[in-house]
This record gives C-alpha cells, structure tokens and sequence, in this order.
C-alpha cells in the first residue's frame, strides 16, 4: 500500500473555538439583565445552594426555568457548579461581575469623585470668602 496515507480511527475532538474578552463580557451583562437571575446570584452570594433549594425559592416559576436561569449563568461563568451525586451545589462566582465594575464602572466613579471634590473645593473657597467678607464688611470681593 505504497502511497497511501493511514488515518488513525482515534476521534479527534474539536477545538473549542477562543472565546474574546467582548464575548465574555456580552455574556455577563445578558446574565444579568434578567431580574430573575439577579435574585438567583443575590441568594447564592449569602452561600451554595443547591437547585432544588433554589428552585424552591421561585414558586412563580417551574424547575425547568430556574434550570435555564442557571444555565445561562453558568455559560456567563457566574456559577461555580459542584455535583455530590445526585445533588447539584450552585455558588456565585463574582470574578466576572468584579471584571465588569474594573472595566464599566469604575472610570466612571472616579471620574465622579473627582469632579465632586472640585466642586466641594469650589464651594468651601466662596464659603470662606463669605466668612472673611462677614468679618470684613469693607473689603472687596
């Protein structure tokens, strides 16, 4: 069989494809547009809970929802799942809501502070100029 090229009958998996950091974040924030799975994360920043215990937490809404709220917060990376047998343990992974204020919101608190202790800055120094204008009625502003 000169020539002929011989293929392994291994199966070969396919690469998962690279996810980006936008993509990581686009998932995050759709995670967390629902107000249902904000109350699911808020339960399970107290301590893990098990689905059925979060399940019994939101009578208004069937096992089979709460599971896909709680898989859509796994592929957010939101959840760190952990199975003991039957039982399926759910936590709150904070590191991408902590990525989420360092990238979107902090800037804009710092820009914020900054802006606000100018202003107290601002305010102090006509409040003193009015105190000194008190004490000395006959000087110019």
């Amino acid at each position: 069989m000169k020539g002929r090229s011989v293929q392994s009958h291994e199966a070969k998996r396919p690469r998962a494809p690279e996810v980006t950091q936008r993509e990581r974040d686009d998932a995050v924030w759709r995670a967390l547009a629902d107000r249902n799975r904000r109350e699911i994360l808020d339960l399970l920043g107290g301590e893990p809970r098990t689905t059925g215990g979060l399940v019994d937490s939101f009578p208004h809404l069937s096992r089979t929802a709460v599971m896909k709220h709680l898989d859509v917060l796994e592929r957010a990376d939101l959840l760190i799942v952990r199975r003991e047998g039957r039982v399926r343990w759910n936590q709150l992974n904070p590191i991408p809501i902590e990525q989420i204020h360092e990238r979107w919101v902090a800037p804009h608190v710092r820009r914020m502070a900054s802006a606000l202790l100018r202003l107290k800055g601002q305010v102090e120094k006509k409040a003193a100029q009015k105190t000194r204008t008190k004490i000395n009625p006959r000087r110019k502003r």
